[in-house]
This record gives C-alpha cells, sequence and structure tokens, in this order.
C-alpha cells in the first residue's frame, strides 16, 4: 500500500531528541563538546536536523547506553574523521579504539575495588599506606597505633616514599610495644602543643620542653637499638632494593618514584614545602633547640 507521507528532510532538536530517545539538554550538550557538529539554523533561527546528524544521534546513544564516555565517543569520531576512512572502517576504528579504552577502564576499576578491599581488610588508615609500609605494623598489638601515628605515615610515605615511612615505622613500632615510652611520648607530645601563640619564645617553658624531648629521643633511640629494630631497618634498604631492582641501579629517588599511583611527582624539598604545618614561634623554637642538644651530642638529629 502506498503512503502519501512524505518525511521532512530536515526535523527540529525536539523531534530529533524524541526519535532517538534522549533530550533536546542533551543534544546541546553534544554540541558544546564537539561531540556532535551543529547543523545550520532555518530561517526561524532554529536547528534543523537531516538524516546523517541522526545517525550520528543514534551511534552516540547506543555508544552511551553502552557506558561509554562521552568524551571518549568524541574522540574515536574525531580520530576517524582525521584518517579519512571511510564510513564501514570508520565504524570498526571507532568501536575498536573504545574497546581498548574500556579495558583500560576495566582495568582500572579492579585495581580500584582492590585498594577499597585492602582498606575495608586493614582498616581505613592503615590501609591507606602502602604495602611495604603496612606490612612492618600488620604484628603490632591492636590499637596500639594511634591515628596521628598512621597519619604521619601517611604524610611522610607522601614525600619520602614507602622506603622512608618503613624506616619512620620503626619508631612508632617502639612506641607500640614499649608502654612507658608511649606514656612518655604522649606527655611530651602534649607539652609540646601547649606551646601556642600565647607562649613566648623565650619563654623558660620552651627550653624545658625542649630538653625533655632530647631526652626522649635518646631514650627512644636506645630502646631501637636495644631490640634488634636498627637491623630491621638495614634490612629494608636490602628489601626494597630487590623489589625496585631498576631504581636501585639508577640511583633514583624513592621519593619521585612512590608519590602514589595518579600523583604527580616531586622532590621530597616541593613536597615538603607544600605540606602546611601549624607550629607556632615557641614550638618552632623548641623544636631548634632539641635538634641544637642533639647535635651537640651526635652528628645525628632528631626528629620530634
Amino acid at each position: 500500500m502506498c503512503s502519501s507521507f512524505i518525511p521532512p528532510r530536515q526535523v527540529k532538536i525536539g523531534d530529533a531528541a524524541a526519535f532517538v530517545g534522549t533530550t533536546p539538554r542533551a543534544i546541546r550538550h553534544y554540541h558544546e563538546i564537539g561531540l556532535l557538529p551543529e547543523p545550520v539554523r532555518g530561517g526561524d533561527d532554529r536547528r534543523r536536523y537531516g538524516y546523517e546528524d541522526m545517525i550520528r544521534l543514534l551511534w552516540i546513544r547506543r555508544m552511551a547506553d553502552a557506558g561509554i564516555a562521552l568524551d571518549d565517543i568524541r574522540d574515536a569520531f574525531t580520530d576517524t574523521a582525521s584518517t579519512g576512512a571511510d564510513s564501514d572502517d570508520g565504524l570498526a576504528s571507532i568501536l575498536e579504539r573504545l574497546e581498548g579504552t574500556l579495558v583500560a577502564q576495566e582495568a582500572e576499576l579492579r585495581r580500584q575495588r582492590t585498594a577499597v578491599q585492602r582498606m575495608r581488610t586493614e582498616g581505613s588508615r592503615m590501609g591507606l599506606l602502602s604495602d611495604f609500609v603496612t606490612s612492618r605494623l600488620k604484628s603490632l598489638p591492636e590499637g596500639s597505633l594511634h591515628q596521628a601515628d598512621l597519619d604521619s605515615l601517611l604524610v611522610t610515605e607522601r614525600i619520602f616514599g614507602p622506603l622512608g615511612a618503613a624506616v619512620q615505622a620503626t619508631r612508632f613500632i617502639a612506641l607500640a610495644t614499649h608502654p612507658d615510652l608511649r606514656e612518655a611520648s604522649d606527655r611530651i607530645d602534649a607539652a609540646e602543643e601547649a606551646l601556642d601563640d600565647t607562649i613566648a619564645v623565650d619563654d623558660p617553658r620552651v627550653a624545658r620542653v625542649a630538653a625533655e624531648r632530647h631526652a626522649f629521643e635518646k631514650a627512644l633511640q636506645a630502646v631501637i637499638e636495644d631490640s634488634g629494630l636498627a637491623e630491621s631497618d638495614d634490612a629494608l634498604f636490602d628489601s626494597w632494593d630487590t623489589l625496585h631492582p631498576a631504581i636501585a641501579d639508577e640511583g633514583g629517588d624513592e621519593a619521585g618514584h612512590s608519590s602514589g599511583r595518579g600523583q604527580e611527582s616531586m622532590s621530597a624539598f616541593e613536597a615538603t614545602g607544600k605540606m602546611p604545618y601549624d607550629f607556632s614561634p615557641a614550638r618552632l623554637r623548641c623544636m631548634e633547640l632539641a635538634e641544637e642538644l642533639a647535635a651537640h651530642e651526635s652528628p645525628a638529629s632528631y626528629c620530634g
């Protein structure tokens, strides 16, 4: 049966959206991001869509429904147009490229899921650290590590990499396994925090707390030496070199190497300069005095 109905050669945006199964707003977004060339407007200043536009819209809709990002669809169309491929080859190229994108996204999702599972298993804060660091902490009694300990390790790992954080973990292992040291550490930490902006740098309390810090660091270092943790630190370097032979051979900086997936690499100096520390002048002076006391006894300085 013949029909006298003749389809229009061009349709308005509302009709195009209805046919494709999307919205005029979505089509306008396609124009904005360069996914769909904007058609010539008619005499009424409204967009008109022809057959090729509708085909492109149908492709976009089908691929978007498959979960493919609009930016990836746009890039695939752009690459195909730049190579001058014919229709069939062009579509095959688009699908090949998009399949590769999906494979990469799938791998990234697996990595993210593994990371989330590890955080749940280790505990959210412990799980934020790398395996190289957490492997040193797993045997510690539950609750023996403070939140501040894990936060400090997280910052250290960002600046100096997993090796630096694993070495710093020695300090927290000693504190976690020696309650008397932990008690002294908490007391001195509180005393240092009390050196706020209301305390003058020449206040006698500043020098007194610095002396307490220095004495504590000496005691802590002695426990580390006597307990064999210092030898464990030496083994860490060998273990790190075994895991990262290329970096060891090239003399690479573990801070730059291990700053984290998806994070820009920077030197330890740059990273330290970007990490804010809200220390008062009195507390900074206390740290300086403690370092001076340590320097008089040994070339090695202590970290407060």
